[in-house]
């Protein structure tokens, strides 16, 4: 019997090989043409990682580090090579370091059980590491049953996986193993320890944080933290961890123990309690205007506003929310990327000449016509609303460009109190694996623009790169600038949009682009157990997405 052969299109060209080579082998004779390393296949819109075999046809096309899926993969490995560096030096613990949170393209971690690391202990990780790395070490993924799984990380003493896996469907778990060391994670590996050459180690607060390239895939970014999102993060998971909810196999735990309205309660007064001294600061200077609110995109900046409007008024003053999407262009108007794609993120999508001669005219006691953008026409409308300042009136105004200068260069800087609003995760996957904020923020995206804008969840994910790239060139940039930083994030809220979300993610067909980003998702969500809505406040920032607020957005 001859050998079997596979045909695999390439590059537009078709090309047979032998049946059962690796991909890996076939990542390593095309890599010369590409800059960037090669860490992932896609097999007919399929992920494969590199260790996978070659057994049917099909087109292939290669992930570097510099697509999104790449650099996720570059990163877990990251963290598996820095978990055995550590259970390598102290003492051959297995649970050694606590993934926290991400800031400024590195995972801020701390040490379990050490206390503070110091520059010392840090060199002797960074050498380890980058000796591992030098010898191509093997990154190996096996399969074994759930309840093998859940005995095995009992026996390590990962009590966070053990408790994930208690609520996981599927029979099988993969894990994956590095010179002897065991741990799952949420998301695929590279091959070998020989990509993992691009890292630092710098010590940070309590801990300290993993860098890693970003564009430059064979550069380590520069490291900016923002301190005031470093605290505000660092309060989410703290109040997390008091309420016993830190990882998402503990939260299901508490759902599955019937605790979760008491929990939704909670976070809800804790939210309302913040808003209201919030209220209180604004209120104390005779100075303020206008309350500019920015933040990225799904942070619930709207539903944030009106709260926060009505706690002005309890203090006696007369608020009123403007959205700065009313200011929008006209379609026609908006500028384009550099694909030819409408550009809704960049400032010059909106009307910054209006705006500051309305603003102005307020000011100066005007009575003006406020516009209304109708998203599902794309053009600006009026209907008779309009609005005039007196004594004790503020503007509380919300959008993406809030805090830019730029957007609001006529108004005096004394009549402007910033709020920098965002939803940031707080809870995990568990230890190791941590849960980036837009992830969140996308599912929010796709379950409201589906309510709202009538668009599907294929091409809100089409989108989100473009959001994405823009969040970082006009809105991160001015967080800093902010009186106040504010966290919109739900413990809960995955659960609660898991059900909202998941039959549209289901709807994009396999052939689609952005299909590999919905398994991804679908994935992702299966990890919660469901909460139903009808607990969620009609206030609560979640209605903004989901639906029933009584706020009408």
């Amino acid at each position: 019997m001859g050998e079997e052969y596979v045909t695999l299109k390439i590059n537009g060209e078709e090309k047979n090989y032998k049946k059962g080579i690796l991909y890996l082998d076939i990542a390593e004779e095309y890599q010369k043409d590409y800059q960037d390393d090669i860490v992932l296949v896609t097999l007919d819109n399929r992920l494969c990682e590199l260790h996978k075999k070659a057994d049917k046809d099909g087109e292939l096309k290669f992930v570097t580090t510099a697509d999104a899926a790449g650099r996720k993969a570059y990163r877990r490995s990251l963290t598996l090579l820095l978990q055995k560096a550590l259970y390598h030096l102290l003492g051959k613990k297995k649970s050694v370091i606590r993934v926290m949170h991400c800031i400024s393209q590195a995972y801020y971690c701390e040490l379990v059980e050490y206390g503070k690391p110091d520059e010392a202990l840090l060199q002797r990780v960074k050498e380890e590491m980058l000796r591992m790395a030098e010898e191509k070490l093997p990154i190996e993924k096996s399969s074994m049953g759930l309840d093998e799984a859940v005995a095995l990380f009992h026996e390590l003493g990962m009590t966070d996986k053990e408790r994930l896996f208690r609520y996981r469907r599927s029979s099988n778990v993969n894990i994956y193993s590095l010179d002897g060391y065991l741990d799952y994670f949420y998301g695929y590996m590279v091959a070998h320890t020989g990509y993992l050459k691009y890292f630092d180690l710098r010590l940070y607060d309590d801990g300290f944080v993993l860098m890693f390239p970003n564009e430059n895939t064979k550069k380590v970014a520069e490291f900016k933290p923002s301190v005031k999102h470093f605290d505000t993060l660092n309060s989410a998971r703290e109040w997390s961890q008091t309420m016993g909810v830190g990882t998402i196999g503990a939260l299901n735990d508490a759902i599955a123990q019937g605790r979760m309205q008491e929990m939704i309660l909670v976070q809800e007064a804790l939210m309302e309690k913040k808003i209201g001294e919030l209220a209180q600061k604004i209120a104390s200077s005779q100075n303020h205007k206008f309350v500019m609110i920015a933040g990225p995109s799904s942070s619930g900046k709207t539903t944030f506003s009106h709260r926060l409007s009505i706690q002005l008024a309890t203090l006696g003053l007369h608020p009123y929310p403007l959205g700065l999407d009313d200011y929008y262009h006209s379609r026609e108007k908006c500028p384009k990327d550099e694909n030819g794609n409408y550009n809704f993120e960049c400032l010059e999508a909106l009307d910054v000449e209006l705006f500051n001669q309305d603003m102005q005219a307020l000011l100066h006691g005007e009575t003006i016509e406020l516009p209304t953008f109708n998203f599902k026409t794309g053009k600006r409308e009026y209907k008779g609303r309009t609005l005039k300042l007196g004594e004790g009136d503020i503007l509380v105004i919300e959008g993406i460009h809030g805090l830019n200068d730029k957007l609001s260069y006529t108004l005096p800087k004394e009549s402007k109190f910033k709020i920098f609003i965002s939803a940031l995760t707080q809870i995990n996957v568990d230890e190791h694996n941590y849960l980036p904020t837009t992830d969140g923020r996308l599912i929010r995206r796709i379950v409201r623009d589906a309510r709202t804008r009538n668009t599907t969840a294929q091409e809100t994910i089409a989108m989100w790169d473009s959001v994405r790239r823009g969040e970082e060139k006009y809105i991160f940039p001015f967080q800093d600038s902010a009186d106040v930083m504010f966290n919109s994030g739900l413990i809960y809220e995955l659960a609660v949009l898991k059900s909202y979300a998941e039959p549209l993610l289901f709807g994009i067909e396999k052939t689609a682009p952005e299909y590999m980003e919905a398994k991804r998702l679908l994935k992702f969500l299966d990890y919660f157990l469901p909460v139903p809505s009808e607990e969620i406040g009609r206030n609560s920032i979640l209605r903004e997405f989901i639906g029933g607020s009584t706020f009408h957005v």
